[in-house]
C-alpha cells in the first residue's frame, strides 16, 4: 500500500484517491459540507486554512493545508519511484 503526505505527518492511501482539488469553487465548498453533515470528512489541517481537498473512493473527504499542486507532485514523485526511477 503506497502512502501520500498530505502534511503535518497525516498521509492517506495512493490508490484509494480519486481527486485532489482546490476548495475555492462553490460545488466543492457543498462536496465538503455535505461530508461535514454526513460525518465523512476528514480534516487534516491541523487548524490552519484549507488548501487542497482530498476525494477518495469510500466518499471520504480529507482536508488538507498542502496546496494542490504538492500533494500531486508527491503522488507523481512516488509513482515513479515505484517504477523504477524512471
Amino acid at each position: 500500500m503506497q502512502l501520500i503526505n498530505i502534511g503535518f505527518g497525516n498521509t492517506v492511501s495512493a490508490n484509494r484517491i480519486v481527486a485532489i482539488v482546490s476548495p475555492e469553487s462553490a460545488p466543492i465548498k457543498r462536496i465538503v459540507q455535505e461530508a461535514k453533515e454526513n460525518g465523512n470528512a476528514i480534516d487534516a489541517t491541523c487548524g490552519r486554512r484549507t488548501r487542497a481537498v482530498v476525494i477518495m473512493d469510500s466518499g471520504h473527504v480529507v482536508l488538507s493545508s498542502v496546496q494542490p499542486e504538492t500533494v500531486a507532485g508527491r503522488l507523481d514523485k512516488d509513482e515513479k519511484e515505484e517504477l523504477g526511477g524512471i
